[in-house]
């Protein structure tokens, strides 16, 4: 339960934000350049040149740039050929722009709990999920944070299941598993350049692949499905999804600093590990073997025996103050409350009332049984977990503010405030 008296200092005068846009000044000469040659549409030298340093520095042979990660995750369903009311796996524990695409196929999203390991899609209840429904044949994939998640098992998984696999890799650019970048291990991949990410273009993204047809396929259904003729001519559907000019001026100017970006948002993870060591809590976890995330937002999990009594409704959430414990609810009220910006994790896709009714598999089978059993408090698995683990992680899990232009200063007195939650 916070305790004010622990606290020495006011609210911050200019406010602490979770993840914000760090300029340095080469953006607004790319923007100037685009401004001043009046390439200010889809077309320009800046998005040529953004699609050249993203193969390079990820390591894909082509790169199409969009309006936005979504735009490349639609994209990347439709390759895939995915159609009316067919079933596709998806990650659970994520942003529902990872989901959404599938619908707009005519798809059908049956979602894939969360391992503790990474936040990530679970490859045993991936394999479940294939026995309970063996005729799926795309699976799309999410990077939960920046994150990388198990990926060695669920290619493994998928290749045995001849299923595709998209990579939601939207919150990891220049994360690595065993070296290599996210946003090559999916035949069909993307990222995204939204104004919170590590890279920005205030909005953006890019779907990526080593396949010269499908690149080419991507850049003509982007830009409207226009044939090549002397007039407009559209023989399929097409879509006004192709990045500004502008945007990639922005972007061109971030891409240098991506390894800068990823030091400091390592640095500030590695800062609330050491301060809030001995508190009930642990950090978003990964796999330090074969992983390096990119630490785009650190977050924090309480333990269950410290959690105090929460109750999370679709709009709202209370909470109960008990001395020695806290809940997402109370430290986020408390970081508001100090003109410092949180977020609770993700709520999972299958508690979200759009998708209530989809299919949800956890390690050990069908989870909505599980998922109401849990809300009772009564759904514990054969390895004392629960069940629903991506609903545990949202319920006692939160996002800490990760800007990396927060001073070490700022992020000290924001420890001192999480700490005062469990006094």
């Amino acid at each position: 339960m916070f305790d004010s008296g622990k606290i020495l200092f006011g609210k911050f005068q200019n406010k602490v934000w979770l993840s914000s846009p760090t300029m340095h000044g080469l953006e607004i000469e790319y923007v100037r350049e685009a401004y001043e040659t009046n390439w200010m549409s889809t077309v320009g030298a800046n998005i040529n040149e953004i699609e050249d340093m993203i193969c390079e520095e990820v390591g894909c042979k082509y790169a199409v740039a969009l309006s936005a990660g979504t735009a490349a995750l639609h994209m990347a369903v439709k390759l895939s050929g995915v159609c009316y009311g067919q079933k596709v796996f998806s990650s659970d524990l994520t942003f529902d722009a990872t989901t959404n695409p599938i619908v707009y196929e005519g798809g059908v999203p049956v979602f894939i709990d969360t391992e503790y390991d990474t936040w990530n899609m679970d490859p045993i209840a991936l394999e479940k999920a294939f026995e309970l429904y063996p005729e799926v044949k795309v699976v799309v994939a999410a990077h939960l944070y920046g994150t990388p998640g198990k990926i060695d098992e669920i290619r493994e998984i998928c290749e045995k299941h001849h299923a595709v696999i998209i990579e939601d890799a939207a919150e990891s650019l220049g994360a690595t598993y065993k070296g290599i970048q996210t946003g090559t291990f999916g035949k069909y991949n993307c990222i995204s350049f939204n104004g919170n990410k590590i890279i920005t273009g205030s909005a953006g993204g890019m779907l990526l692949t080593d396949s010269e047809d499908v690149a080419e396929k991507v850049r003509k259904w982007s830009t409207q499905s226009r044939e090549n003729a002397p007039w407009y001519q559209h023989e399929e559907l097409g879509y006004n999804y192709r990045m500004s000019n502008v945007i990639a001026g922005v972007i061109r100017g971030q891409i240098p600093y991506l390894k800068e970006h990823i030091a400091q948002k390592k640095a500030i993870y590695e800062r609330y590990k050491k301060g809030l060591k001995d508190l009930p809590v642990s950090m978003n976890p990964y796999d330090e073997k074969n992983s390096e995330p990119n630490f785009w937002l650190s977050c924090l999990l309480i333990e269950p025996k410290a959690m105090c009594k929460q109750v999370r409704g679709d709009r709202e959430a209370l909470y109960v103050g008990e001395r020695r414990k806290s809940c997402p609810t109370e430290i986020l009220e408390i970081l508001t409350k100090y003109n410092v910006e949180g977020r609770p994790i993700w709520k999972p896709m299958h508690m979200q009332p759009i998708y209530r009714m989809n299919g949800f598999v956890t390690r050990e089978g069908n989870g909505r049984a599980k998922t109401n059993a849990y809300i009772a408090g009564e759904a514990m698995g054969k390895d004392g977990n629960p069940l629903d683990i991506g609903m545990d992680i949202f319920q006692r899990g939160l996002c800490l503010p990760s800007d990396n232009k927060m001073t070490e200063e700022q992020q000290e007195r924001i420890i001192e405030l999480i700490r005062a939650c469990f006094e």
